[in-house]
C-alpha cells in the first residue's frame, strides 16, 4: 500500500513538471494534445510514469536550448554594448578587454557565468552611457548653438 502512495506521490509531481515545462515553453492547448497523442492518450493524467519522465526530459532539453539562445542572444549584445562604449570613448577594444569590463562591471569572476538580469543590466548602462556621451558632446560643440533643453518632468 505505502508503494502505491509514493508511486502516486511520483506521478502527481511529474504531472506538475510537465505542465510547468509546457507553460515555459509556451505550448498552446492544441500543441499539447498533438504532444499527447504521439504517446496514445488524452489526457496527460493517463500516461505512466515511465512516459511522463520521457516527455519531462525530452521538454525540459527544449527549454535548455531556448535558455541557451537567450543567454547568447544577451551576451552578444553586453559585448556590442560595452564595444561601443570603448570605442566612443577612445579606447582600446578587443575581446578580453570588452569581458574583462563585464566581469568587473557584474562581480562575476567568468563572463558565461553572468546571469540573465545582470546582462540585461549591463546593455541598459553602456548603452545609456554611450547616448549620453553623445548628447553631452552634441550640446558642448562650438560649433552647435546651444538650445535650452525643457526639463524632464516626472510623470
Amino acid at each position: 500500500m505505502k508503494e502505491n502512495k509514493t508511486m502516486d506521490h511520483i506521478h502527481r509531481q511529474l504531472l506538475k513538471k510537465y505542465h510547468t515545462l509546457c507553460s515555459v515553453l509556451g505550448m498552446g492547448e492544441s500543441e499539447k494534445q498533438a504532444t499527447l497523442m504521439a504517446y496514445g492518450v488524452e489526457s496527460s493524467r493517463d500516461l505512466d510514469t515511465h512516459d511522463l519522465v520521457d516527455l519531462c526530459a525530452k521538454l525540459s532539453d527544449q527549454v535548455s536550448g531556448k535558455q541557451q539562445k537567450e543567454y547568447d542572444k544577451l551576451r552578444k549584445q553586453c559585448m556590442a554594448a560595452i564595444g561601443a562604449y570603448l570605442k566612443s570613448a577612445g579606447k582600446e577594444s578587443n575581446i578580453t578587454i570588452i569581458k574583462a569590463i563585464a566581469c568587473r562591471a557584474s562581480r562575476h569572476t567568468d563572463f558565461n557565468k553572468i546571469p540573465l538580469e545582470r546582462l540585461r543590466n549591463l546593455i541598459y548602462l553602456f548603452n545609456n552611457k554611450v547616448k549620453d556621451g553623445e548628447t553631452v558632446d552634441y550640446l558642448t560643440n562650438e560649433e552647435t548653438k546651444v538650445v535650452m533643453l525643457p526639463p524632464i518632468q516626472d510623470r
